[in-house]
């Protein structure tokens, strides 16, 4: 199971480029796409999802050529934008019925087994005769990946859909695309990075509608190894540090100072320790080197 996209452009009539030429190889499993918001993410997600056409490019899944055949995609195809509507008054079992249906499962038993089965995926059983509309946030995105599983899709696209949860609502929701992860395609959008080095096998960082880097999140930090540093000031010298040094993150201490991480080959200062790098370190990396590039 395999998504190729090749030199995939789009520009708005307002005159934003929002996809520059991506190209991508996307296999069997989770797959995070992390940026900062307007970095093109969702642009990419809703012209995979079919929901808009490219200005050029191509996008091939298994046999199928996306855009030439987006009916073909679509019978393959979960999709949870960032943000989704449901009806009101209407329980969760019911407006999976009703779902159900639309998505051309007609025989009355085969839609009671898999909508029993896509509400225990997303421990939504227990509440399933409860109004959707008064479901918490967390509640309504499991219930968004409920309502996809419905058609057992091979490739799933989630947008951003952690932004807003509390950490346990968070939890939750990330444990059900683990587990429905291992035999699909899921491309999860994000701008977390705790949500990319918690979940997917692999990923790419995307900004200002380009892929800057595509890796691995467990091999990420490996080039930056050694590169690291770290150190604890006065908070009113921050403005120094960020003009003398490649400072990725800052974060107050107890004492109101301040702990920076810095990026460079070697020892910047004398009051500097080496740090281990994370994925936060590489992800603030890739950012600045593109706004370098990009001024």
């Amino acid at each position: 199971m395999i998504l190729k996209i090749n030199n995939l452009s789009k520009t708005y009539p307002n005159g934003v480029k929002a996809l520059d030429n991506i190209t991508l190889e996307i296999q069997k499993g989770m797959f995070g796409l992390l940026g900062p918001n307007g970095a093109g993410k969702s642009s990419l997600m809703r012209t995979l999802a079919t929901l808009q056409s490219p200005d050029e490019g191509s996008v091939v899944f298994e046999y199928i050529d996306v855009l030439k055949k987006p009916m073909d995609l679509r019978k393959s195809l979960g999709y949870l934008p960032q943000e989704f509507g449901v009806y009101p008054k209407m329980s969760a079992e019911s407006l999976l019925e009703y779902l159900a249906t639309l998505k051309g499962i007609a025989s009355k038993k085969e839609r009671n087994t898999v909508i029993k089965q896509v509400l225990e995926i997303t421990n939504l059983y227990d509440v399933r005769k409860k109004y959707v509309d008064g479901y918490s946030g967390g509640m309504k995105q499991r219930f968004g990946i409920a309502q996809l599983l419905l058609n057992n899709p091979k490739l799933i696209i989630v947008d951003e859909p952690t932004a807003g949860l509390d950490p346990a609502e968070r939890n939750r929701f990330l444990n059900v695309l683990r587990e429905i992860a291992s035999s699909n395609i899921i491309i999860f959008s994000t701008h977390i990075v705790d949500d990319i080095k918690d979940l997917c096998n692999d990923m790419a960082i995307m900004n200002g509608g380009k892929i800057l880097k595509k890796m691995k999140p467990t091999e990420a930090t490996k080039e930056i190894e050694n590169q690291i540093w770290a150190t604890n000031f006065d908070r009113e010298k921050l403005e120094e540090m960020e003009k003398r040094f490649l400072v990725l993150s800052s974060r107050y201490n107890d004492d109101n100072s301040i702990n920076i991480r810095v990026y460079a080959s070697e020892q910047p200062a004398e009051n500097f320790a080496p740090a281990t790098p994370n994925l936060e370190d590489v992800y603030f990396i890739a950012l600045k080197n593109y706004n370098k590039i990009d001024t």
